[in-house]
């Protein structure tokens, strides 16, 4: 089986709940001089960073993932714990002298979040290399979140050992410069981020989304409530006909939204785990919402464990099985 070799950041979360409304306290003409404090109910300390993030979730659809990464000697554990279920940790190098990287979120009522993070040990993440691997076994890379220089390596040597590579530079948007965008959008085969991050790469770039789309043969978008879309260049064995938008509905909760960090990375996992499979790319974007719903539901960036006859009965739920549907349990978990 081919595997997708997740790079970025594995770190500690540390969750705080404001029980207020972040907008409720921000005054828009006093933005340029912004000084506020929240005062939070809770925090819990759980194991994050995109890059295992998402390789759990692949594991739990069924996809057989690598982590590319740099820890601290505190997550001697947590490799132990990626390990135990069933992601491939041979590429995750523990550190010695440095801490893992720390995500540090608080969540209001609207489930709006203000973050910050202490790279770590993910600032050592530019020593590692594709360079002398064994490419046969790699899908993909996804190219995630990570130290900028190590994010910028990747996508370069990628291209140059042509290993097909996913460009999702989703919370670096901000760190990232127009030239770092610019040289990852080239010889990416898709591009994601969510609709506040894409108009940032806009911004930087002053690329249109349909320039990007020039550069990439598949931009993903996450629109939250109004879950996603996938723009296919014209031209490709899926849009022949010209330039095509998928629009993906969100999948339903079961209860109430608990916790939406790692919402994006679950999507991900889905999405990519299924094309890996050679799923259409309508099914692929459901599959990714089911998986990105688990993930709501819970409190932290993992969902628990569940199995593939209860993810197939949520995805029939929400969008039947039926037409390119039918068969999704071969094609997905076979």
């Amino acid at each position: 089986m081919k595997k997708i070799v997740v790079t970025g950041s594995v770190a500690y979360d540390y969750l705080m709940t404001f029980p207020g409304k972040f907008l409720d306290v921000v005054v828009p003409d006093k933005m340029h001089r912004l000084s506020v404090s929240f005062l939070v109910d809770e925090m819990r300390r759980v194991r994050g960073g995109v890059a295992a993030n998402i390789a759990y979730n692949l594991v739990l659809v069924g996809a057989a993932a690598r982590v590319m990464a740099t820890a601290g000697p505190d997550a001697t554990d947590y490799r132990a714990w990626l390990e135990s279920e069933g992601v491939d940790v041979s590429g995750l190098r523990i550190c010695e002298d440095v801490f893992t990287a720390s995500f540090f979120v608080s969540t209001d009522q609207d489930q709006n979040q203000i973050a910050t993070f202490y790279a770590g040990a993910m600032a050592k993440a530019a020593e590692l290399s594709f360079r002398g691997q064994d490419h046969s076994d790699i899908g993909f890379v996804i190219v995630a979140p990570n130290d900028p220089a190590a994010m910028r390596k990747y996508a370069e040597e990628c291209r140059e050992l042509g290993i097909p590579f996913v460009y999702d530079p989703s919370q670096q948007v901000a760190r990232l410069t127009s030239e770092d965008l610019l040289a990852g959008l080239e010889g990416a085969e898709i591009l994601i981020g969510n609709e506040y991050e894409f108009g940032i790469i806009e911004k930087k770039t002053g690329l249109s989304e349909v320039e990007i789309l020039g550069r990439v043969p598949v931009v993903v978008v996450t629109r939250g409530e109004e879950g996603s879309t996938i723009a296919l260049r014209g031209g490709t064995p899926e849009a022949p006909n010209g330039a095509e938008t998928l629009r993906i509905p969100p999948a339903k909760l079961n209860g109430e939204a608990v916790d939406p960090t790692g919402v994006g990375d679950a999507f991900r996992a889905g999405l990519l785990a299924a094309r890996l499979k050679g799923l259409p790319w309508d099914v692929a974007g459901r599959v990714g919402s089911v998986a990105a719903v688990y993930a709501l539901e819970t409190l932290g960036p993992q969902p628990r464990r569940y199995s593939h006859a209860e993810f197939l009965a949520r995805y029939r739920e929400n969008y039947g099985g039926e037409g390119p549907n039918a068969g999704l349990e071969a094609l997905l978990f076979g």
